[in-house]
């Protein structure tokens, strides 16, 4: 379907710029045909003003290089997505780190990548996609990146429901001082989404941008 979609698209930017060309070729050769006529019957003690004749030349050549140029750039346009298109494909099966909060609870298993720039203390809060605070915990961290897995238990001990969920981590190091921890996720591409501006790949139903990646492996077993 996308495919097709693409295809109509292409088909109608062609349709028009052909449309253009033959418009400024016809209205082109209307323009001399008249020069040459005002010139064969023009008043010798009067003569024509070639000033303006000479002007709408550089308009039509002007507007003819724009057409041109439009063309030309439709043609990288095309050729880029192409191109976006087979990369993003390429990536269905791969393993994947990519920038990111929101994992997915499997198995009573969810699993972040944080990396902090020093040792601290982080507090760490998990929400569901309705921004429900579901599980808190404080947790001390080295510096560095290195896995966090939540075993799926709420803060009243209950079995969270498999789906997406949401971390938030809070850090302060040994002098109190705030410090950023960033966040990661991975996991293995299912899908890609070629809908829109950017490719999105699927983690196991969690988005992803593609610009978002930071690692890749090979496809897990």
């Amino acid at each position: 379907m996308a495919a097709g979609i693409g295809a109509a698209g292409a088909a109608g930017t062609t349709g028009t710029q052909t449309v253009d060309r033959q418009t400024i070729a016809q209205n082109f050769d209307a323009f001399l045909l008249l020069l040459t006529t005002q010139l064969q019957n023009q008043n010798p003690l009067e003569p024509l003003d070639t000033n303006q004749f000479t002007q709408q030349l550089v308009q039509f050549a002007s507007v003819e290089q724009q057409i041109k140029s439009n063309e030309t750039l439709n043609a990288l346009l095309a050729s880029s997505r192409s191109s976006i298109v087979s990369t993003a494909a390429g990536f269905v099966g791969m393993q994947i780190t990519a920038d990111g909060a929101t994992s997915e609870l499997k198995n009573s298993r969810a699993e972040w990548r944080l990396t902090l720039p020093r040792a601290a203390s982080a507090a760490i809060t998990i929400r569901d996609l309705e921004g429900n605070v579901v599980a808190n915990e404080t947790k001390s961290f080295n510096a560095g990146a290195q896995s966090y897995v939540w075993n799926g238990r709420t803060s009243t001990g209950q079995s969270a429901p498999p789906g997406r969920y949401t971390i938030t981590v809070t850090g302060r190091d040994a002098t109190g001082q705030t410090i950023g921890i960033k966040t990661e996720i991975s996991g293995r591409v299912d899908s890609v989404d070629m809908t829109g501006e950017e490719p999105i790949l699927s983690l196991g139903g969690v988005s992803v941008p593609l610009s978002n990646v930071k690692t890749i492996a090979g496809a897990s077993e």
